[in-house]
């Protein structure tokens, strides 16, 4: 498979990754699923601490432990359990990253994370502590890289102004453009990789996403939606699938590095993992998408 420079790091990921989320809790199916992704070319595994409690974490851990040095493991931080409250708690604070990478580097089995992500972030952090914390964890070797997961622009200009991030994780499909308006333009001045989550739009976008169409999708009404689907379907003609359609539309603007639908079977994962055989999108293709599909635009947090 094909692998990309991820921003203006030493890191090279497939293009193709693997959303570790969906994968369950079961240890022999998950790590199943993380085999296969890796014998297909899959390099890089998104995790992080809040995904079942720390269990996603722990299942890769399990899946990579005899061959660590083939993967580019990326985790998140920044929401954190208080004892006697329900719920997450945001804490983007030094001394709480500082303390959560331990948990996270022995709950996946290693001495060191690739890619260490802020899981979220506002304006009214103290982002410079925050900066500083992924700094510090940088010289102590104990993570390699770090960036952010975020759908905020306003917070990831000041990411980008400010700090040494080589990514950023953001929704981004075919139907969810918001990434083309202002923040695809920024990354790629700046040589900072976007990490695409999302590309098949929560299963709409497959070829068996027909009943997952019938309900209101962002700025897309419950009525359009169907109507769109189809006319993206017309599009694939013999040459794509309609998942094949969508994870190229997502790897083709070249501030992308990597793209990570998640999968909960090997099924599913084959079928991810098919787009990397699939021609890249022409312009013409890329125009026809746009023409179908709509440039939404972010209404918050600009």
């Amino acid at each position: 498979m094909k692998q990309n420079q991820l921003g203006r790091s030493d890191l090279y990921v497939s293009e193709i990754g693997l959303g570790c989320m969906s994968l369950g809790t079961e240890e022999n199916k998950a790590v199943s699923i993380i085999d296969e992704a890796l014998s297909l070319g899959i390099n890089f595994l998104d995790t992080a601490d809040l995904y079942d409690a720390g269990r996603n974490e722990e299942l890769v851990g399990q899946a990579i432990r005899h061959r660590r040095n083939e993967i580019v493991l990326a985790t998140k931080v920044g929401n954190r359990r208080i004892e006697g409250q329900d719920g997450w708690s945001w804490d983007p604070s030094k001394a709480y990253i500082l303390d959560a990478v331990k948990e996270s580097l022995r709950r996946l089995g290693t001495d060191y994370i690739d890619l260490y992500q802020l899981h979220g972030g506002m304006l009214d952090d103290p982002i410079d502590e925050t900066i500083d914390a992924f700094e510090t964890l940088k010289k102590e070797g104990l993570i390699r890289h770090y960036g952010i997961s975020s759908i905020r622009p306003n917070v990831i200009r000041e990411y980008v102004k400010r700090s040494n991030i080589v990514s950023v994780m953001n929704q981004y499909s075919m139907l969810d453009r918001r990434a083309e308006e202002s923040v695809l333009p920024l990354l790629g001045e700046h040589g900072v990789g976007l990490i695409a989550r999302g590309p098949l739009a929560g299963g709409i976008l497959t070829d068996r996403g027909g009943a997952k169409a019938d309900r209101i999708y962002l700025d897309y009404t419950a009525d359009e939606l169907p109507r769109v689907r189809q006319q993206l379907l017309e599009l694939t003609d013999d040459h794509y699938t309609l998942a094949q359609l969508a994870i190229r539309y997502s790897l083709s603007d070249p501030a992308v590095s990597v793209v990570i639908p998640g999968a909960s079977s090997i099924e599913q994962l084959r079928l991810n993992v098919s787009a990397a055989e699939a021609p890249p999108l022409t312009t013409e293709m890329i125009a026809a998408v746009r023409a179908i599909t709509r440039p939404n635009t972010y209404t918050a947090h600009r």
